[in-house]
């Protein structure tokens, strides 16, 4: 167990040591911690940290009798659903310890389900993904601090931070989640054009180009994606749904890789995680001419399918998940779309800072029809076409 995962163990075991209220959410375990105080993320920073002080403190009882001194509160960079905070503690002892707390951004509820979030962290955690849960409250949650460092995009695509990728992805993907196993692809990004397509502005340009948007096309490129990646045998897994630069840390020191961040997890479908994560060598200012070229993609799809032995991976197997992978591209690009236009109109905020960029609104089904003639190998296109 890592130096991390002892500290964490160490903090719920002292909470529960010390009778501290527990969650009665059926979804989190009975000895994690919970707080119906709940802290404005619009606050400056200054008044939000002593919130934070006192949210800690009304979470983990052998830290309330300590002073406000005894606390350090930080930002850390890369979030971008939430707001990241790092609050280092000196304790009675005199030991340090460092936990991150995770306020949920405003209107994050109608794209994130926390039920499955915090449900799905227990079970993730128990197989080494992921910071510990340690405490929640009112809009958000206390996990143990990771001493790594996030990813770049251009990280992403280094050979070796590749391959690692590709085999923490495989054991993520092993992972037994209980609950409903229907992907959830389709199932959201039709719930979200429903939104989308009922939203009015009232901003008279806003509302000018929104209706510009053709929803009718929308919908039948999605209809017709849709049929497409039925055609597919792909396995359903519990998958991560948003593995961007920003959800991967590295601790150069023990050249450990962590996954976080399950915000948006969820069973879906094998092709639409790893489609999703190549999408995301775009980077945050959403250039695609920077989309792993074929080569780069079968590097990270032989350590996939097979971590151990990735050079002995058949080229019909690569070939398989390389279309399978690069057609449920698409469908995140529709979803990306969807919640834009979403964002675009106030109903939520979320993600919109990284996709404002890019030149979803262009896109159009004559595209993938070119796109199923370059990428789609040719004895699927003869089904399709």
């Amino acid at each position: 167990m890592d130096v991390e995962a002892n500290k964490a163990k160490q903090i719920i075991n002292d909470n529960n040591n010390d009778c501290a209220k527990v969650n009665s959410n059926s979804t989190i375990d009975d000895s994690i911690p919970h707080s119906s105080l709940s802290v404005d993320t619009a606050l400056p920073f200054p008044l939000m940290s002593p919130r934070i002080i006192e949210l800690c403190k009304d979470l983990f009882r052998k830290w309330a009798k300590l002073d406000d001194s005894c606390f350090s509160v930080e930002t850390v960079s890369g979030g971008i659903t939430n707001l990241l905070l790092k609050v280092s503690v000196k304790e009675e002892s005199g030991d340090n310890v460092a936990v991150t707390v995770r306020l949920y951004g405003p209107n994050t509820e109608y794209v994130i389900d926390r039920e499955r979030e915090l449900q799905a962290i227990k079970y993730l955690s128990a197989a080494g993904f992921g910071a510990k849960l340690l405490g929640v409250f009112g809009n958000g949650m206390v996990q143990s601090f990771i001493n790594a460092c996030t990813l770049t995009p251009l990280d992403m695509r280094k050979p070796k931070l590749a391959a690692e990728i590709a085999k923490q992805l495989c054991r993520f993907h092993q992972v037994e989640i209980p609950g409903p196993k229907e992907p959830q692809l389709w199932v959201d990004m039709f719930k979200f054009f429903e939104k989308a397509s009922a939203l009015r502005f009232e901003d008279p340009d806003k509302q000018r180009i929104y209706e510009t948007i053709s929803f009718k096309e929308v919908h039948k490129e999605a209809t017709q994606l849709k049929e497409l990646t039925e055609l597919f045998s792909g396995p359903v897994v519990f998958a991560h749904n948003d593995l961007l630069s920003g959800n991967l840390m590295l601790n150069d020191e023990q050249d450990k890789l962590y996954i976080i961040d399950f915000e948006y997890g969820s069973y879906n479908y094998r092709g639409f995680d790893i489609g999703n994560h190549f999408n995301e060598y775009a980077g945050y200012e959403c250039d695609y001419s920077l989309y792993p070229s074929k080569e780069e993609q079968y590097h990270f799809l032989r350590h996939y399918l097979q971590p151990e032995k990735p050079y002995e991976v058949s080229e019909k197997d690569l070939e398989d998940l390389y279309v399978e992978a690069n057609t449920f591209r698409q469908g995140y690009l529709r979803l990306i779309l969807i919640i834009l236009v979403i964002s675009s109109g106030g109903t939520t905020n979320t993600r919109s800072r990284r996709r404002s960029a890019s030149p979803l609104h262009s896109l159009t089904y004559r595209d993938l029809e070119q796109y199923k003639i370059r990428v789609i190998s040719p004895y699927l296109c003869r089904e399709i076409c």
